[in-house]
């Protein structure tokens, strides 16, 4: 077993050229980064219980579990020499791929949810209660893994014809979803709201529409061009897979990106997460170091 090996798996580049030593050190920096930024996130939304108690804090509490899982499992997807598709002796059974993919229905729903708050508080505020909100991250979790096992039941050129059909379909509703609602809710924020009389409702709910139009900008800007990449891919029958793993694929590395930038956006955008960050849980780690 040579230096470079772990557990008889090598790293996905040698070191033998200084290109290739930035590149792994950036793959093993990537996760180490999103793992951080989200249990920092987590743990400050956890130890908070006002934060807890308000909806959108729950869906960002399931983008940063799913992007946790998401860091973890790229030292292996992206750090070592594998590939992670149908037929692969190395792959992960589609779990890997599905973390990526429960960030990307957590911000969707996310999305769902400003607009719906925004565009009737009365009706939100009696029809999305807590629980509520709980059943629906709940459920898209249990859907993930649902379509996990469905695709390691059935022949690989079956799975095959599921996930392209489905990103496919799903891919375009996406976007147009994502512009959609964007657009209606800058239209909101721009306008009803400013002709609401000042008030703390007023401001907390023009801060969560603004965070959640520019997570989805990044997210959009991240996520568009592996998008387009399977439709095509789609049309033309490829395979999709052209580069040594997806840490060598730049279209594969963007989502990762969104994953380190997410929660970024999360602490710069919303003060009371900002506060409890710094106070409950940066600060008593170093004074306890």
């Amino acid at each position: 077993m040579s230096n470079n090996s772990v557990r008889g798996l090598s790293l996905v580049l040698p070191l033998t050229s200084f290109g290739n030593v930035l590149m792994v050190l950036f793959s093993i920096f990537l996760p180490a980064t999103i793992i951080f930024l989200n249990v920092s996130v987590s743990v400050s939304i956890l130890v908070n219980g006002a934060l807890r108690s308000e909806n959108r804090f729950m869906y960002m509490l399931s983008t940063c579990f799913s992007d946790i899982c998401s860091g973890v499992s790229y030292y292996y997807v992206g750090v070592l020499d594998v590939r992670d598709s149908f037929d692969s002796p190395t792959r992960t059974f589609h779990i890997v791929p599905t973390f990526l993919g429960l960030s990307y229905m957590a911000i969707l729903a996310a999305q769902a949810d400003r607009y719906h708050a925004v565009v009737s508080p009365l009706k939100y505020s009696y029809r999305m209660t807590r629980n509520r909100t709980l059943m629906v991250i709940v459920a898209y979790w249990v859907y993930a893994f649902l379509i996990v096992a469905a695709h390691n039941l059935v022949t690989v050129g079956v799975a095959k014809q599921i996930t392209s059909i489905g990103s496919f379909i799903g891919n375009i509703f996406t976007v147009v979803i994502m512009i959609g609602l964007n657009i209606r809710l800058f239209i909101i924020a721009r306008f009803q709201l400013e002709r609401e009389p000042p008030s703390e409702e007023r401001d907390n709910k023009r801060s969560s529409v603004y965070l959640i139009l520019v997570v989805a900008v990044f997210f959009l800007g991240t996520w568009l061009p592996i998008f387009c990449h399977i439709i095509a891919c789609n049309f033309l029958g490829s395979t999709c897979y052209t580069f040594k793993n997806e840490g060598t694929d730049p279209i594969r590395i963007l989502p990762r990106l969104n994953a380190a930038l997410t929660p970024i956006l999360y602490i710069r955008g919303c003060s009371p997460l900002r506060a409890t960050l710094l106070s409950k849980v940066w600060r008593p780690c170093c004074k306890r170091r």
